[in-house]
């Protein structure tokens, strides 16, 4: 089922790509510019063509497959743990202690341990 939604998820992405490039520039940026004519973003008028009605309806669709992705990412990951993904077995019947690597192997090297890494200036 995921596989499906997923499919008509990109279906739907490339083809409102396409008919967004399709479409006629208003002139100016966002919409914004192209005097009164037009029926941008920020005008009175809304745009009643047929690559309007039809961007419309795909990102109405985009988002609706979006929504239906998440909701079925969220079924199948509940009651699950990233731990449990992995595979790793917690011991936790073991009474010795684990392995701590000793805090010289952690600390970075000193100014005495090596030469200089930046030549002098004399």
């Amino acid at each position: 089922m995921e596989n499906v939604v997923l499919v008509i998820h990109l279906l739907l992405a490339l083809a409102l790509i396409g008919v967004v490039l399709l479409q006629r520039s208003e002139g100016g940026g966002l919409g914004m510019g192209g005097g009164g004519g037009g029926g941008g973003v920020m005008s009175g008028r809304s745009a009643a063509t047929a690559l309007g009605k039809v961007t419309w309806i795909l990102a109405v669709a985009f988002i609706c497959t979006s929504i239906a992705l998440t909701i079925i990412a969220a079924q199948n990951s509940a009651g699950t743990s990233v731990v449990d993904r992995l595979g790793v077995q917690i011991d936790g019947g073991d009474d010795e202690p684990a392995e701590v690597p000793d805090g010289e192997s952690l600390l970075p090297p000193s100014a005495g341990d090596n030469a200089p890494l930046v030549p002098s200036a004399d």
